[in-house]
């Protein structure tokens, strides 16, 4: 199969971006591992899930958001790449599940939910808004256990990072059925695969 789903009823799309052995960064190496290509960065761009609210926790709240200052601050240690991208997040509706963040927020367009964040989705989904997620692996394993993941979206990068990485994506999760729904691949080498996952009773 190729290209990208496309589902009509709103969803939420669980984004993931991994390398081989399932890590989500790695010491000592530049972001995307220094393998993304020129035409995944076009694919970013044009992704018909642009129009998804972007979900976070906490944490990649407070990340990104500092990252998007620094690019906007013009930071050195960004490539020209990476830095076009955090500023564009300022655009994008972004929320935020938090207990421990406040209003008035600091990073434009960002809604707060305080309440359960997996009642707060299936609320937004019923009111007909899509979202996809943003880093926040804590706050997919409790979404996905909950039930409410549509769809799950890898894209593989070609590293094994057995030494130097950081946050293995699916620890601690529940056992998940996956359904095929597309693939394709990136300038030769970035795998996208895409799932409707099933969590499995425990």
């Amino acid at each position: 199969m190729t290209g990208s789903a496309r589902r009509r009823e709103p969803e939420l799309l669980m984004d993931v971006i991994t390398s081989l052995d399932g890590y989500a960064s790695a010491e000592g190496w530049p972001g995307w591992w220094g393998r993304e290509g020129p035409e995944y960065l076009r694919w970013l761009d044009h992704q018909p899930e642009n129009s998804h609210r972007l979900l976070m926790g906490t944490t990649t709240y407070e990340v990104m958001s500092g990252m998007s200052q620094a690019a906007r601050d013009g930071d050195a240690g960004m490539s020209e790449e990476e830095a076009e991208t955090l500023v564009a997040l300022d655009d994008a509706d972004k929320v935020v599940c938090s207990s421990s963040l406040a209003e008035p927020l600091s990073w434009p367009h960002t809604e707060l939910v305080r309440d359960d964040a997996a009642a707060a989705v299936a609320r937004m989904k019923a009111e007909g808004q899509s979202l996809r997620t943003l880093g926040s692996l804590s706050l997919c394993r409790s979404l996905m256990a909950a039930g409410v993941v549509d769809r799950l979206r890898l894209v593989i990068f070609p590293v094994i990072t057995g030494a130097s990485g950081r946050e293995r994506i699916f620890e601690g999760f529940g056992d998940v059925a996956l359904t095929m729904l597309s693939s394709r691949l990136f300038d030769g080498r970035l795998q996208m695969v895409e799932y409707a996952p099933t969590p499995l009773p425990q």
